[in-house]
Order: structure tokens, then sequence, then C-alpha cells
């Protein structure tokens, strides 16, 4: 479901300029078990980037890393055009952070959380005051402001948890798992407002394991596998090149041996996936492809015809799915 705001004024292009995050052999280990395993990437100004990829496959110890509040094990990193090692504090208070966990003080009224926080990066109390009221306002929050935190819906958390990041205007927003537990009305409400700080030309970095959410988000992503990259590119590059047009999904009934109905339909395209409940058969012409298989006398409980997304890029690189 498309964002509502497409038909807005254009996003403003990534800058050619030095990169905002440049990695190159970027490493984390923990003990012997190895996170992120020697990654090349570069951010651009003004680029919403995402790392896609299943729990444990090493976006949120590259968020760490990124954010500067978990060092890395080998290999180069500059972000803003500084070391972690040795500017962490000076590329923190340029950069804003929405954590996989709300850590908002829920004792505190909505509007109290942001005029602490604002606090801590040195602002002073009318200006604090103004920003708390603008980012109230861009978050719709604003009729929220006297409230106490703990009984907000989890929407409503998350909206308010942005606007804490934003309150040092910050270069870059680092957004690890954004929706992570969010109904869909919440999570397009989400969506909405980080589309709109996208127009406003801030660099958004994300982590996501929903491929819907990162078509709707990134100009450009690196699918994460493992600790390493298995592709990067804009959404729809990836799709074009590592999966087709549309996608035919067939189902046969909870008992089916779906391996036995694979040979059935062999030859009718180029790639099959066999899943534990259903075929996935990936094809430029579902419609047509639907008809051939009840030519061959095959009559599945359902059929369905839908365009290839990013989780079969996923399935297609690394044989197992986002949720896996």
């Amino acid at each position: 479901m498309p964002v509502p705001v497409a038909n807005v004024e254009t996003v403003p292009a990534a800058s050619s300029g030095p990169p905002l995050v440049h990695a190159r052999r970027l490493t984390k280990r923990f003990g012997d078990f190895t996170a992120v395993d020697g990654i090349d990437v570069d951010v651009a100004r003004g680029e919403a980037f995402g790392f896609l990829g299943p729990n444990g496959a090493g976006k949120s110890s590259t968020m760490r890393m990124i954010g500067c509040v978990s060092p890395p094990t080998e290999g180069t990193l500059r972000i803003l055009g500084l070391d972690p090692r040795t500017d962490g504090p000076a590329i923190r208070a340029r950069l804003g952070v929405v954590p996989q966990q709300d850590t908002l003080d829920t004792e505190l009224s909505v509007r109290e959380n942001l005029l602490i926080y604002g606090r801590y990066f040195g602002m002073s109390r009318a200006a604090v005051r103004a920003k708390a009221e603008e980012l109230l306002d861009f978050v719709q929050l604003s009729d929220r402001a006297k409230d106490k935190v703990e009984p907000l819906s989890g929407g409503m958390k998350r909206r308010l948890t942005i606007a804490r990041s934003l309150v040092n205007d910050p270069e870059m927003l680092l957004l690890d798992e954004p929706t992570t537990g969010l109904d869909p009305q919440a999570r397009h409400s989400l969506w909405d407002r980080l589309f709109r700080l996208k127009q406003r030309g801030v660099t958004l970095v994300l982590t996501t394991h929903y491929m819907d959410e990162a078509e709707q988000l990134c100009d450009r992503l690196v699918v994460m596998d493992k600790g390493r990259f298995a592709a990067e590119g804009s959404p729809r590059e990836l799709i074009a090149t590592y999966s087709t047009r549309e996608v035919l999904e067939l189902r046969f009934g909870p008992d089916a041996d779906n391996n036995v109905y694979a040979d059935k339909v062999h030859g009718l395209v180029n790639r099959v996936e066999v899943l534990p409940d259903r075929l996935l058969l990936y094809t430029d012409d579902g419609d047509g492809t639907a008809a051939a298989v009840y030519d061959r006398g095959l009559r599945p409980a359902s059929t369905l015809v839908r365009r290839s997304t990013l989780e079969d890029v996923f399935l297609r690189l690394t044989g197992r799915t986002l949720v896996d």
C-alpha cells in the first residue's frame, strides 16, 4: 500500500559530496562470533539507505557501529568525516537515533520528554520549548502534549521517539527496525512522517526485515545475511536483477507434498521455489502460467498472482525467507 504523500514535491537528490558514512572491510566480532564480516558501504548526504535482512543478519551491529556506541573490531569507518574511535561524542551530537526499543520516560509527559532531551544538547529553555512544539506538530502529537507517555499507543510512542531524535536537528537519522510490533495503520502513519523527513533532505539510515518498508522508504539498500552483503541497489534494480516481474503462488492443501507438485510444473518457468505451505513460480506472465498449470491437470486449492518483492530477492540470494 503506497504512502499517502507520494504526489508531493520531489525528494531532494542525494548529494555528490563526501559520504556521511564510509566503511571499508568493516568487521564486528563478539568472541568467536562474527556479526559483521568485512562490509564496504557509503551513504550519501540526503539519501535514504537501508539494511534489509532477517534477525541475526548483522544489521543492528552495523547500526551500533555507525551510531558510535560499539567500536569496530577491524576495518575503516568514518561518520560525517570523523573517526568514531576518537570523535565519538562529536559525531553523536550530530546524529539522531531511533533504537529498536523505545526508551522514553513513561512517568513524564509527552512534551517533557522532548524538553529534557533537548537540554542534554545544551539548548536554551526557550529554544527547546520552540523546538518541542514544532516537533509535536510534525509527529501529530500536539493534542497529547500534556499526557503521560505510559498510556499512549505503540504508534504514538514510536512517533514521539522519532520527534525526540530530531531535537538536535541531526544531519543523519539512524532508525533500527522502526516499525517492529506496530499494527498496519501505525506503520503507515510512521512511514508518512519518515517520508516527509526524506523530503526535507534528512539522511535516513534504517534497518528492517519488512520488504514493503524497504521498498517504500529506501532510495538504495543492501540485502544482508550472516554478516555480509548479498546484493546492493535500489529496490527496483534488485527486483529486476534477481527476480521476475510476477510470481504465481500455488497452494495444494495442508497435507500436500509440494516437492511432488514442483516436479509436475517442471519446465513451465525457469525458477520454482518450494516452501512448506506453497510453491512459488517466477514468471513474467502470472495469468498465463496459471492457465498452463491447469492445462497440466493440476488443481491447486488456491492461486495468487502478485508482483515480485524484495522478499523474493532475498529468497533467491539466500534460499530462505526474511522471516525465517
